[in-house]
């Protein structure tokens, strides 16, 4: 089983800091990675790539240029089903193909929780994909001759930040109103990015409607229920942020889940299989009292401890712990506008911002392409 090839499914930071991490062991073990896309999307500077502040090869590199040199196939297809007994997975194109370790990391999806009408109208904000259509709504609102309404729906990170970010754009062409089921905005950030995500917010007259939930959606509006009253808004655009569920294929045997993900140990394999690692937003451990955060910080680092855990594995030695090291936060409050909490500071404004965006793209698996990418915004500048 040794000859044939570590397989990691799933190019998001968790998939492929995996595989270039394992890249650089020595010996060198055969590798692949399985991911259907052709870019790798670098999820906290899609706002930016909205804006208009970053081009699409800083947040959206090919995975051609991130894999350049490495020696590591890639093959661009999904993986449909798994045979964890017989180690051998499929593909959407019919192949079948045989691991000898195995590394899910297939990422999440936007989830609509079965509410009506959100599939049919709203529109995601999740992918290069969602894009298009976001910027042509933005360019009817400026258009049009009275103000329209645009409707986000989840006021955690991605929910603030792009309400922030449209919202700048738009130039007040339209009102945004900021749905959350919860009793605050950011409720699991830190009180410093919380409190100047509250003032961008208020600066740029968002409307927050809090303790409030979906019922349905129409092509025009959105009925929401708060306090027990159904109230119904007009709108010309919705963006459902309030939520992602896994994406994953066919396992055989079932493995065993914990709250509707993966449960894995402290060394980030399967409970059931110790030859599959699982990672990022399709994984859950025991510890309900600290769960890993789903975010892009602990995808990366999980992504460096899996390629420790499969070298244990090869090499039969004690598998080590997953141990997840806060960083901080960063978040962007519109254009140039950014708060951090972390690494030693507190800090908000446009310093901020240019700080998160170096921080991000040093952190851009596959180095040299980050580095590019700062030094061209550098010269910019």
């Amino acid at each position: 089983m040794h000859n044939d090839p570590i397989i990691v499914v799933g190019g998001g930071f968790a998939g492929l800091t995996t595989v270039l991490a394992l890249s650089n062991q020595r010996p060198r073990p055969p590798l692949l990675l399985i991911e259907p896309r052709n870019q790798f999307i670098f999820l906290p500077l899609l706002y930016e790539l909205l804006s208009g502040e970053m081009k699409t090869w800083e947040v959206a590199p090919s995975y051609d240029s991130l894999l350049q040199g490495r020696r590591i196939p890639h093959l661009d297809d999904r993986v449909t089903s798994i045979d964890t007994s017989q180690r051998s997975l499929k593909t959407s194109r019919g192949q079948t193909i045989s691991y000898s370790q195995l590394v899910l990391a297939t990422g999440s999806e936007p989830d609509d929780f079965g509410i009506p009408g959100v599939k049919e109208h709203a529109m995601k904000f999740h992918s290069l994909a969602d894009l298009p259509p976001l910027k042509d709504r933005i360019h009817s609102l400026r258009n049009q001759a009275q103000e329209g309404a645009l409707v986000i729906v989840g006021a955690g990170a991605t929910g603030v930040e792009l309400a922030c970010k449209l919202s700048d754009m738009l130039e007040r062409a339209a009102t945004i109103h900021l749905v959350e089921l919860g009793d605050s905005v950011l409720p699991r950030s830190k009180a410093f990015n919380r409190e100047q995500a509250q003032r961008a917010l208020d600066q740029r007259g968002v409307k927050r409607h809090l303790n409030t939930r979906v019922s349905s959606v129409s092509a025009s509006s959105v009925q929401l229920i708060c306090d027990d009253l159904p109230i119904s808004l007009n709108y010309e655009g919705l963006i459902w942020t309030a939520g992602t569920k896994p994406v994953l294929p066919t396992l055989s045997p079932t493995p065993t889940f914990q709250r509707g993900l993966l449960s894995v140990d402290e060394g980030l394999r399967l409970t059931t299989d110790p030859n599959v690692v699982a990672l990022g937003d399709v994984a859950s451990h025991n510890d309900a009292d600290s769960p890993w955060p789903r975010s892009a910080q602990s995808a990366l680092q999980q992504g460096s401890a899996a390629a420790r855990t499969i070298q244990a594995i090869r090499m039969e030695q004690a598998i080590p712990d997953f141990h997840f090291q806060d960083l901080g936060e960063m978040l962007s409050l519109g254009i140039g506008d950014a708060s951090i909490t972390g690494m030693g500071l507190t800090l908000a404004g446009p310093l901020a911002y240019r700080l998160r965006r170096l921080t991000y793209l040093a952190r851009m698996p596959g180095l040299s392409l980050g580095l590019r990418s700062a030094c061209a915004w550098l010269v910019d500048s």
